[in-house]
């Protein structure tokens, strides 16, 4: 057996390969460096790191200064390096393994004649790999091998022994590869063992410092703001910046000629044009200026654009050549910015009023593959409004308009509509603009210009007449103009453009607080869901968040709580991600109001407190939100007497999404304005507040009744308690909250049996949550001491600090007045009161004291695991982090805690209700 693989390799150095060729000479020598080449020491210095690893990889893009860095490096080394530029062509295992062992034997390594060179070109003997890691494991120093352009190696057989000679030489080889792909080797596991050094595009990018100093080789000293322009133009580029200074020096004014330069009138553009656009073949060239216009392209789209089949071979050939075309994923290709800009300008000159046509195919081409974005982009480009709309609507993005990453993108695009733009989907994306600046009144009239386009598509099917009418009479009945549009049938983009339209009804009605448009609104997109394809609603979750989010408000402003905790919930429950962030933000507020206004104050913060890690995780900015989350918690610190912390979170959320600045966050923050205002003693100021009038269709019970609340309890501390009376009376169907206040009313107004007995009336189910018990019993408790039974209001104050202390309620004990102070001293002596192990509770002991400053999202992801006992190289590789990082984000947490370690850090976070 062993003859075989004898005959397969010769026992003396070869002088020829594997195919009979002599060796290419050239494949060994290290390229030369140009006379005004910069050493980058802090390159240089990432690559010495190469000794510590088995494997090290520069990857980056044509034109990077991957080679040059290498060799600047390889030369600087005492020991010799074995270099070796790979060929892209007869790349066959013999071949390659073959002049890999002469570039040993040319570096100087003394290979024994033992371990032979493959004589066939298609294979390498086992063996032969075997005995050559077997030597280099024995060596007392490793051997270095730098493989350039190794990106040309594309057979994973040898990859596959390029890896097992690496492994089993262990420390005898350190193998460097210069390529602009990822190599066909685990890297994985060599990155998960520290066994990799990596330098990447973005290492290898020119810095500022190191453009100036490489200009000033070129004999060029630019001031630091044109040098900070030209690698911001070149995205510090190599090629790009030696281009610009080889130009530029020829010039009496270089700082001139690079502002020139970046009109695309220049000599640099003519050199592009001539040294590698002209040199291209006829239809290449067509083929380069086409593409120009496109961001990134695949074979197929160009084709589209050039109206040819041979985009493959064309674009695999730029991309080999380094003719400025860089490959990226999969078949997507990419020009160089600088190269495509300057295409561009060449393709207006020589075929103006291409540009537009080639906008207007690649729209249409990305369309039907489903690139919604950069059809949006091209269709805009082409100045096709029309279609751009359809492409929006039919696709169901319009929620792109409100949500997510892209809004103010999209905004900007379609801010150059023009009126032009004639059809239901322009009107329904001009709606969508002017609802989300909070323009309601031209937004309503753009929707109902759609509308009427929609039933105008639709005339003449008696299913939509018949659904029209049903809805028509319907909406006959709600506030506001109506023209009797229903969820008809139709083909699919129909049924599109009317789940927009119901969408944005949804979106009017909760802006104008009109509830019953709101139902209607989602009565008829219920019915449009199943007429829409199923594709479409799971790639844009964020519809129906918003849709529910909606309803869901609208809901609570007619003050149907449980239904509108129905939809929150839903709104809240949707697939997480940038696009649904907003939607579950605002409901998770509008949740943590319906706590609040029930008087469960723990439950409310909890929840809006994970209102305000919804858009922060997605990097989305504050103003994106609608900050109820913050006007519930400043509510909450009110009730809990901290003052200057309601204060800082009404200044937080001065400015919410205008498309969420419904009656239900208006009448929030004017009832959370009053209230801190109440407190701080400015009673004109908050009677002011709570008074002022929220525009609405309908007026809602709860806002009603939390106002009531506010002016009566500003009467009282005013010494009106008849007035307060008066007030509280004229409610209609009022809430547990009022009742107590009315009790609380007829005490100050000398009635204790009034009082008692507005109390007694109310049945257990209506009691609410702490923030109402706790009041109740304290006004139960004043008339006992009136009644000079102190026994029982001792008790009774008992029972309210034992309530208050899970929710941190203070301000239920300072509105009770003075009557109340010799009870907090003896109340847990005298009523028996005692926490869950048995000591006693004073006023002091209550809530625990308040976060200094609230902790970000990040930050809670990491006290979670830390409440589940993970170490910090744990958390660190779950939430793939560095461990660095988890440190600080651990150590602000411990700050904003007031704790010094893990256990202190965990029961803080656990008192504050934040796990």
């Amino acid at each position: 057996m062993s003859e075989p693989e004898e005959s397969d390799a010769a026992h003396s150095a070869p002088d020829a390969d594997p195919q009979g060729d002599p060796f290419l000479r050239t494949r060994f020598v290290m390229p030369a460096r140009p006379v005004a080449f910069l050493r980058r020491e802090r390159l240089v210095s990432h690559l010495d790191r190469a000794l510590r690893t088995p494997l090290t990889m520069v990857n980056g893009p044509a034109g990077a200064g991957k080679t040059l860095l290498a060799a600047d490096w390889a030369a600087a080394r005492e020991t010799p390096v074995a270099w070796l530029t790979t060929d892209a062509a007869g790349q066959k295992p013999g071949v390659f393994w073959a002049y890999l062992l002469e570039a040993l034997r040319t570096s100087g390594m003394p290979l024994p004649a033992g371990i032979g060179c493959p004589a066939d070109a298609g294979r390498a003997p086992p063996t032969l790999l075997a005995r050559l890691a077997a030597e280099l494991s024995a060596l007392d120093r490793p051997v270095v091998v730098v493989l350039d352009e190794y990106d040309r190696v594309t057979d994973p057989e040898i990859a596959e022994q390029l890896e097992f000679v690496l492994h089993h030489a262990g420390d005898g080889l350190r193998l460097v590869l210069v390529t602009r792909t990822e190599p066909l080797l685990p890297l994985h596991r060599y990155r998960a063992a520290g066994a990799l050094t990596e330098i990447r595009g973005a290492e290898l990018a020119f810095t500022c410092e190191e453009a100036a100093a490489l200009l000033e080789l070129h004999g060029l000293r630019l001031p630091e703001p044109a040098t900070r322009g030209l690698v911001e133009r070149t995205r510090g580029w190599a090629a790009g910046l030696r281009l610009c200074a080889l130009a530029a020096r020829e010039s009496p004014d270089p700082q001139t000629y690079l502002k020139e330069f970046e009109a695309d009138r220049t000599s640099v553009a003519d050199f592009l044009l001539a040294e590698v656009l002209r040199r291209q073949p006829a239809p290449t060239q067509d083929l380069l200026l086409r593409v120009s216009v496109l961001d990134r392209f695949r074979p197929d789209l160009v084709n589209a654009l050039t109206g040819r089949t041979d985009a493959e071979p064309i674009l695999a050939g730029l991309c080999r050549a380094n003719a400025f075309v860089e490959h990226l994923e999969q078949d997507w290709y990419r020009l160089h910015p600088l190269f495509g800009e300057i295409l561009r300008a060449h393709l207006r000159v020589r075929a103006p009023g291409l540009e537009t046509e080639l906008h207007r195919r690649a729209a249409r081409w990305l369309r039907d593959s489903g690139s919604l974005t950069e059809t949006l982009g091209h269709g805009a480009a082409a100045g096709d409004w029309q279609f751009t709309a359809d492409a929006l609507v039919d696709d169901l993005a319009i929620g792109w308009l409100f949500a997510g990453l892209r809004t103010d993108e999209l905004g900007e695009l379609f801010s150059r509509m023009g009126p032009e733009a004639a059809g239901p989907a322009a009107e329904l994306v001009r709606a969508a603009r002017e609802l989300g600046r909070h323009e309601v009144d031209r937004g309503l009239g753009h929707l109902r210009r759609a509308e009427q386009g929609l039933s105008a598509v639709s005339a003449g099917t008696a299913t939509t007449a018949g659904a029209a009418a049903g809805l028509g009479e319907r909406l006959a009945g709600a506030p506001g103009p109506v023209t009797g549009w229903g969820p008809p049938g139709g083909e699919p983009a129909q049924a599109q453009a009317r789940l927009t339209w119901a969408l944005l009804e949804a979106l009017a009605a909760r802006l104008t607080g009109a509830p019953a448009r709101a139902e209607l609104a989602a009565t008829a997109a219920e019915t449009l869901r199943g007429e829409v394809p199923a594709h479409l609603l799971d790639r844009h979750p964020e519809l129906l968040a918003l849709l529910l989010a909606h309803l869901g408000s609208a809901r609570l402003w007619a003050g149907r709580f449980e239904d509108a905790h129905a939809a929150l919930t839903g709104a809240a429950g949707t697939v997480p991600g940038a696009s649904t962030a907003l939607a579950r933000e605002d409901s998770l507020g509008r949740l943590a109001l319906i706590d609040y206004l029930d008087g469960r104050l723990a439950g409310a913060e909890r929840t809006a407190r994970a209102a305000l890690t919804e858009t922060e995780r997605y990097g989305l900015p504050q103003a994106s939100g609608s900050g109820m989350g913050r006007l519930v918690l400043a509510a909450v610190a009110v009730e809990r007497d901290d003052l200057d912390r309601a204060q800082a979170f009404l200044a937080e959320a001065a400015q919410p999404h205008p498309a969420l600045l419904d009656p239900v966050m208006e009448a929030g923050r004017a009832i959370a304005t009053a209230r801190l205002q109440l407190a701080r003693g400015d009673i004109g100021a908050a009677l002011a507040t709570a008074e002022r009038t929220v525009p609405a269709a309908v007026a809602s019970p709860w806002a009603e009744g939390q106002t009531a609340l506010v002016v009566s309890a500003a009467h009282l501390a005013d010494g009106r308690p008849e007035t307060a009376v008066k007030v509280l009376r004229a409610l209609h169907g009022a809430t547990p909250a009022c009742t107590v206040a009315a009790a609380r009313a007829e005490l100050a107004a000398g009635r204790p049996p009034a009082a008692i007995d507005l109390l007694d009336r109310m049945s257990p189910g209506d009691r609410g949550g702490p923030a109402v018990t706790v009041r109740a019993l304290l006004v139960r408790a004043q008339a006992a001491d009136a009644a000079g039974d102190r026994a029982a209001a001792s008790r009774l104050v008992a029972l309210a600090l034992r309530e208050a202390r899970h929710d941190g309620l203070r301000r239920p004990f300072t509105e009770a007045g003075p009557w109340i102070r010799p009870f907090l001293g003896t109340s847990t002596s005298r009523g028996g009161t005692a926490d869950a192990h048995g000591r006693g509770v004073r006023p002091s002991d209550g809530p625990p004291p308040p976060l200094v400053e609230e902790l970000t999202g990040r930050e809670l992801d990491v006290l979670r695991r830390l409440a589940l006992t993970m170490s910090t190289q744990e958390i660190a590789a779950d939430l793939y982090l560095s461990v660095n990082t988890v440190k600080t984000h651990l150590k602000s947490a411990y700050r904003k805690l007031s704790a010094g370690r893990r256990n202190e850090a965990v029961r803080r976070a656990r008192e504050q209700g934040l796990l």
